[in-house]
């Protein structure tokens, strides 16, 4: 029989969550109500068919009136809504517990940085050391330990262990830049025949504008360990580009050489001969070694070889086709060879240089950028199409290609590569402008068919063997004009150091009057005069010469481009714009 709920007694509930169980509901008196139900157990509920409702207290069956049991519901209900409650908690403990994995995973990521910060220290207290190394004394050393989880380099380069120091480079010059937009990295090493490194750094610097200069690095990493050798790179980069070096857009390191290591017995992969596996080892190895020093100092990092050439306005286009992908990507490429012209996002590098270091030894680095996007996105049950689907939204290619190769003999001794990028397309050599009729005469030596009237009506460039001071490039006008403004560009594409150095711009006057009183007295315009009635009014800076004449001045009879020392290099004209009131 079922037992009365005594009055005033709590009577609880087994529920599943442990939140409900010290819940209890507290039936208040009740009269005694018959009850011929059986409880199946203690704590089950048993419905009677009448309005009456009965519930086991003690494996004692009670009857409840209905709102005992409407109050028994209403318990039951509000404890879903707290295990509602606590399941919603644990999902946000849950997301904040990802979202803390998540943060963790970056600041491992980051702390590679900080490293690399330390670097900046090192090189700010080695600033002032540059003529020192340049010259025959050592460089001081600083040793710095790695933190915790870059310990792992010590699995792939486990020498490193004795020289703590030998992941930091020698700064041979530089103004150590950060927060630019992009980062131009280029190894360069010792050739048994022709060097291009100073060529690839005309090109790469031809028609750069003041504020393209101030937003990039150029990083030259000389990747040899002889002394010697290194300074005399150093310096023949210092000669050449003194204002770039100074800016800061240039700068110049190389390897400690305890940092490589012993590649003397390598196995011997793919059919390549000893020499062709330690050189792509080794290559493997410079190429990360730059990638770690470059990842803190830019946004983008660009991979470059030391014997290409670059399309004038690379810089605008490869920032022009970023700025339009939509999705997430690892590689853009604008150069389908090697690992030419290869972009990739400066936070990406601490991972994609461990990958390279895992397998340094085993195949070369264009092969190993092609693996990594296999790891990330390829799945092994699928054809090798869809693969190359996947791996082509990680690894996107711009046409036409900003870069070319150029070069001939390889780094590796004996061996010629003659490789070509179809999608460079036609270098343009010169540039055409609507200059008005004018008798052109030069004492420069010219060669072949590349004549100062080809550039002076836009249909060549001009070219000469190397002129010698006292050498000049003359424009006759067939009537004196009123000249508003000049532009003179040597060098081209192709030939980016053929450039005039220590050359004048000067204009001849009309005025036969005003000729003599400058001969006889000098000038009155604020610009220098010649013994034969020229006026200085500007000189070609970095293969350029451009700017506006003095009204005051009158109308012109010649301009003249004057030659004050002799050069080392013959001498392109690329552009002659003279512009006039009439054209």
């Amino acid at each position: 029989m079922a037992a009365e709920v005594p009055p005033g007694k709590r009577l609880a509930f087994p529920f599943r969550s442990a939140r409900c169980r010290p819940r209890a509901v507290l039936l208040p008196p009740a009269p005694p109500r018959r009850a011929g139900q059986r409880c199946p157990q203690a704590g089950s509920i048993a419905r009677p068919k009448k309005a009456n409702r009965c519930a086991c207290l003690n494996g004692k069956a009670h009857v409840w009136s209905k709102v005992q049991w409407l109050k028994y519901n209403n318990s039951v209900y509000q404890c879903r809504e707290d295990d509602l409650d606590m399941n919603q908690d644990q999902l946000l403990k849950l997301q904040q517990r990802l979202l803390n994995a998540e943060e963790e995973n970056k600041k491992r990521s980051q702390e590679l940085s900080s490293v690399l910060d330390e670097m900046k220290h090192i090189v700010a207290r080695r600033m002032n050391m540059t003529e020192d190394y340049t010259g025959d004394k050592k460089q001081k050393t600083f040793p710095r330990k790695l933190p915790m989880h870059l310990t792992n380099v010590y699995y792939y380069l486990p020498h490193l262990e004795k020289y703590e120091d030998a992941i930091f480079p020698n700064i041979i010059f530089g103004q150590q830049r950060t927060g630019v937009s992009l980062v131009m990295g280029i190894p360069t090493v010792k050739r048994e025949k022709q060097n291009y490194l100073i060529d690839t750094l005309h090109s790469l610097l031809y028609q750069l504008s003041e504020e393209q200069k101030k937003d990039c690095i150029i990083i030259i990493f000389i990747a040899e360990v002889d002394a010697e050798y290194v300074t005399s790179v150093a310096e023949s980069i210092k000669t050449s580009f003194p204002r770039e070096v100074q800016s800061g857009v240039l700068e110049v390191i190389s390897p400690p050489a305890s940092y490589y290591p012993d590649l003397s017995n390598l196995k011997k992969t793919f059919g390549d001969s000893e020499d062709r596996v330690r050189w792509r080892s080794k290559q493997n190895l410079d190429y990360s070694f730059l990638m770690l020093y470059a990842q803190p100092k830019g946004t983008f990092y660009l991979q470059l070889e030391d014997d290409i050439i670059a399309k004038p306005d690379f810089i605008e286009s490869i920032k022009s086709f970023a700025a339009q992908q939509s999705q997430d990507w690892m590689v853009l490429e604008f150069s389908q060879l090697g690992f030419i012209g290869k972009l990739f996002k400066s936070e990406d590098l601490p991972f994609i240089v461990e990958f390279f270091l895992m397998f340094y030894k085993d195949k070369p680095i264009d092969w190993l950028i092609d693996h990594l996007l296999w790891v990330k996105v390829c799945n092994p049950e699928k054809d090798a199409a869809q693969c190359e689907i996947e791996k082509s939204k990680l690894r996107i290619r711009a046409k036409p290609s900003l870069f070319q190769h150029m070069g001939i003999y390889s780094s590796l001794a004996g061996k010629i590569q003659n490789l070509k990028d179809k999608d460079f397309g036609k270098n343009q050599l010169h540039k055409a402008h609507n200059n008005p009729p004018a008798k052109v005469d030069t004492s420069l030596r010219i060669y072949q068919q590349y004549t100062l009237e080809k550039v002076y009506k836009g249909q060549d460039c001009f070219w000469a063997s190397a002129p010698v001071a006292g050498d000049y490039i003359r424009f006759t006008f067939l009537n004196p004009l009123e000249v508003e403004k000049y532009l003179f560009k040597s060098g081209n594409m192709e030939h980016p150091g053929d450039k005039l150095f220590n050359t004048t711009v000067e204009v001849l006057p009309a005025d036969e009057t005003l000729r003599k009183e400058l001969i006889a007295n000098g000038s009155k315009f604020n610009y220098p005069a010649t013994k034969d009635g020229y006026l200085k009014i500007g000189a070609f800076e970095n293969g350029i010469a451009e700017g506006s004449i003095n009204q005051a001045i009158g109308r012109i009879q010649a301009i003249r481009l004057s030659v004050s020392s002799d050069s080392p290099v013959w001498a392109i004209l690329s552009e002659v714009f003279i512009k006039t009131s009439e054209n």
